[in-house]
């Protein structure tokens, strides 16, 4: 494998591009108040949950309309000045920072659900919404939207990073359940990618090429998703292990069996630890699986039974059940406020989380060999997976003080990802390329491949002002 060994490479190259007055006094004619350059209003929208710094944008933008998104955007290429789509800043690898300057379009306040239409299983937002938002407005349907990224993230940003999260395992990724999609392109065009009908043979398949590109090819301004009817039933389970392995062991059976579960998500003994300090449970401290049913109550009483079973044959014990609205919530915020935990564990920390995603088959290969090199390095950590589909993340937490650490930290994290691509994975399974992941896709996909994808942007945005500096360099 060619995979960068180097740790330069992470450090985001920040190359400004002017951002003249007179686009800001445009901005300004054009949005009042809708336009700001306080400087605290430009810090928030200049940082994410990444460790990464750079400087501000110059101005923020507060779309409330399409209309608004066309026009910021048709004043940008104007100017050729960068447009950086802002939802509500959860994004961990950098996709939020105005690398070459720019504006910054925040999209929070295109937050309506326009259309339910459960005769056909079907939900039309804007960006703005969040999933939350999403499921308390059509939980009157009987249905729901699966996808759970575990931060109340927007649709917008969910479609522009292909999210997935802790559901993926049955319901697939924002790429499975996402229909169609209202784009603003970087010449202020407004376009449509698709319809709401289930499948469709017509021309190219511009939805798939929108979803997952980050904000590097246009704005999304408008979302259709699938929905699903309520389970008839509904069960989670905890279930502690001797070690990390027998979690995966356990884990790759039930896949490779077929078991229709609708959750697995592990969680190693430091990730157990924080969690009950900072939301004050008593979880045995061991490795454990988190798990969800869903079905009839036949069906998911036979699924349970069969995880338990093969659970038990690799050590698993201290099953807790946990059927009511109540009792699930309780676990899966948990599982959800890790990454909180975490932070507060150490006071002062910076977070670099990563993550990748492998074949079933090869998820313990990965896993414990990064366990392995992670506990020899001496920096704090924690491990939690999307583990149903091969999907993990690491979250190495560091003194921000001691550079010494950032470079270890960065050095497990080549480590990790290059593993995960000589075993036939992938260097992000959900967080999205950003600035931390943009080698690697060069030794993932090939040289030609990320060509063939510049080719792409700049055919699509020959100024180069959406969300630049991005996923791959021009």
């Amino acid at each position: 494998m060619n995979a960068p060994t180097a740790t330069s490479h992470l450090i985001p190259e920040i190359r400004q591009r002017n951002v003249p007055a007179a686009l800001v006094d445009a901005l300004k004619s054009r949005f009042g108040a809708q336009c700001s350059t306080a400087l605290a209003v430009r810090e928030q929208h200049g940082r994410d949950e990444s460790s990464f710094e750079a400087p501000p944008p110059a101005a923020v933008v507060f779309a409330e309309s399409t209309q608004d998104v066309a026009d910021a955007v048709k004043l940008a290429s104007q100017y050729e000045v960068p447009v950086i789509p802002f939802g509500v800043g959860s994004s961990l690898e950098g996709h939020l920072l105005a690398v070459q300057g720019g504006i910054s379009l925040d999209l929070g306040r295109m937050n309506k659900v326009l259309s339910v239409n459960p005769e056909d299983l079907t939900v039309t937002v804007q960006p703005g919404v969040t999933r939350k938002q999403v499921n308390e407005e059509i939980k009157s349907t009987g249905l729901f939207f699966p996808i759970d990224p575990g931060a109340d993230a927007t649709i917008g940003g969910m479609s522009a990073t292909r999210a997935s999260g802790t559901n993926a395992v049955r319901y697939g990724t924002m790429r499975d359940n996402v229909l169609n999609l209202e784009v603003v392109t970087a010449s202020g065009e407004v376009i449509r990618t698709g319809t709401r009908a289930k499948k469709s043979s017509a021309g190219y398949d511009l939805t798939r090429l929108f979803i997952g590109s980050e904000g590097t090819l246009g704005v999304i301004t408008e979302i259709t998703l699938r929905l699903y009817p309520l389970p008839e039933a509904i069960s989670a389970a905890i279930c502690s292990f001797p070690s990390i392995e027998a979690a995966v062991r356990t884990t790759i059976q039930i896949i490779q069996l077929g078991v229709p579960i609708a959750r697995v998500e592990l969680i190693d003994v430091n990730g157990v630890r924080m969690v009950n300090a900072h939301s004050k449970l008593g979880l045995r401290e061991e490795p454990m699986l988190l798990m969800e049913f869903h079905g009839s109550p036949a069906g998911v009483k036979e699924q349970a039974e069969i995880v338990q079973e093969i659970a038990a044959d690799h050590g698993g014990n201290a099953f807790e059940w946990a059927t009511t609205p109540e009792e699930r919530t309780r676990l899966w915020t948990a599982r959800h406020n890790a990454y909180f935990a975490a932070i507060q564990s150490r006071p002062g920390c910076r977070a670099i989380s990563t993550d990748t995603c492998v074949p079933i088959s090869r998820l313990a290969d990965c896993l414990l060999d990064s366990v392995r090199e992670a506990d020899a390095s001496g920096i704090p950590y924690f491990l939690v997976g999307h583990v149903g589909d091969g999907n993990f993340h690491f979250g190495y937490l560091l003194d921000p003080t001691k550079p010494q650490e950032r470079e270890v930290a960065e050095q497990l994290n080549v480590q990790l990802v290059s593993r995960a691509l000589s075993l036939g994975g992938t260097c992000t399974g959900e967080h999205g390329v950003g600035l931390h992941k943009m080698d690697f896709l060069v030794t993932e996909a090939g040289a030609g491949a990320v060509e063939l994808m510049r080719t792409i942007k700049r055919a699509l945005d020959p100024k180069n002002i959406m969300n630049p500096g991005k996923i791959f360099s021009l």
